[in-house]
């Protein structure tokens, strides 16, 4: 109740024994998604989203496989070894070359022992990693950036107890021992009888079962494990999507290096235009007509019968470009015909190379019907 009065920042600050700011997020103002240039970015740094708990698991159960197929294999080659040199060190000279050539041949033959589980617990690895984030080789975690350390008590204290990472590293473990304490208890509860017999049998008997519940532990705790891995890879996803988030100002900053100056843009832009005015002023001499407004738009067509459906617009354009079409026309006499709303209706529907849709089929052929009058009448002057 005490509390439920209490309406500004600055009251509740006071009754609160520790600062609210410990909690606020590290990025204030960064409410943008990240742009693909960032997370690519990212991604050559080195920094992507991925969880630890499926290549850990995915370890832990191929290596056990790997003792699981080849523990006798590998029991008899220690066992062997072991012999070896309880049975004959007796005979050994100590000398300093000895024990350095008796420690190489050891580990060659550890090494040759365990090859397989190294590879098996390696592909294990690289798989776990690769499922999540592809193949992506950097150097630049290995990088120190001096200039990013800083010794800030309050911000080392906020990272350690009070960031999301922290809550959900307390909270992952607490469900692990909870799943591992439950898979113990249901594999040993099912071994029960055979674990009240341990007094009755063998030793080797008695290490082959308690081998087998261990491994079943083992394998039904990564199993579990896995499964959180999914969860896991969500959180730390989101976790990794919040962390590139840009503020508004840099999406703009981004935006104005990978696309340019706005100036420039419009340069190359005017060139552009530019450029493909000159190209269409090429094509005007070889047009059958122009169609006028007369003097706002100007746009020249041509037919060829036994190329084309219809007659094409070859040239088009408004104010000073339409001078300089009739001016072209006229210095190469073709036929300019005013037509105010065919000749605004074909500039604003139509584009430099496209054909007469059939709406406009009657319009045009009456252009073309006074076009080749005009010509009949110039004939026969």
């Amino acid at each position: 109740m005490r509390y439920a009065a209490i309406d500004d920042l600055e009251s509740l600050k006071v009754l609160l024994p520790f600062d609210l700011q410990m909690f606020a997020a590290d990025d204030e103002g960064r409410t943008e998604e990240p742009t693909e240039k960032k997370l690519r970015e990212a991604r050559e740094k080195g920094q992507v989203a991925k969880t630890t708990e499926l290549p850990g698991a995915l370890v832990v159960i191929f290596g056990f496989l790997v003792i699981f197929f080849l523990g006798a294999w590998i029991y008899d080659s220690l066992a062997r070894m072991m012999v070896f040199y309880l049975s004959n060190f007796s005979r050994f000279s100590i000398t300093e070359h000895s024990i350095t050539v008796e420690f190489f041949r050891s580990m060659e033959i550890l090494g040759k022992t365990l090859l397989p589980l190294f590879i098996a617990v390696m592909i294990a690895a690289i798989l776990g990693n690769a499922a999540q984030v592809g193949f992506q080789f950097s150097l630049h975690p290995l990088m120190v950036d001096f200039s990013k350390i800083k010794f800030n008590p309050s911000e080392m204290i906020k990272k350690i107890f009070f960031s999301p990472q922290v809550a959900m590293n307390l909270v992952k473990t607490f469900v692990k021992l909870v799943a591992i304490g439950l898979v113990s208890y249901l594999v040993i509860s099912g071994e029960m009888d055979n674990l009240i017999q341990l007094p009755d049998i063998s030793i080797a008997g008695a290490l082959v079962l308690v081998s087998s519940i261990a491994l079943k532990i083992v394998i039904w705790s990564s199993v579990v494990i896995l499964m959180l891995a999914i969860p896991d890879y969500v959180f730390q996803r989101k976790e990794f999507i919040e962390s590139l988030k840009m503020s508004k100002q840099e999406i703009k900053q981004e935006m104005k290096e990978s696309q340019g100056d706005p100036h420039i843009r419009a340069r190359l832009k005017q060139m552009q235009r530019e450029l493909l005015t000159r190209n269409m002023i090429r094509e005007v001499p070889k047009a059958d007509v122009v169609v006028t407004n007369p003097t706002h738009f100007a746009v020249a067509l041509k037919f060829e019968r036994e190329k084309m459906a219809s007659p094409q617009v070859i040239a088009k354009g408004v104010d000073s470009v339409a001078l300089r079409i009739r001016e072209i026309a006229k210095d190469n006499g073709i036929v300019m015909i005013e037509n105010r709303p065919l000749a605004q209706e074909m500039f604003k529907r139509l584009e430099v190379g496209d054909f007469i849709p059939e709406d406009l089929y009657k319009a045009v052929s009456l252009v073309y019907a006074e076009l080749y009058r005009a010509r009949d009448m110039r004939a026969a002057i």
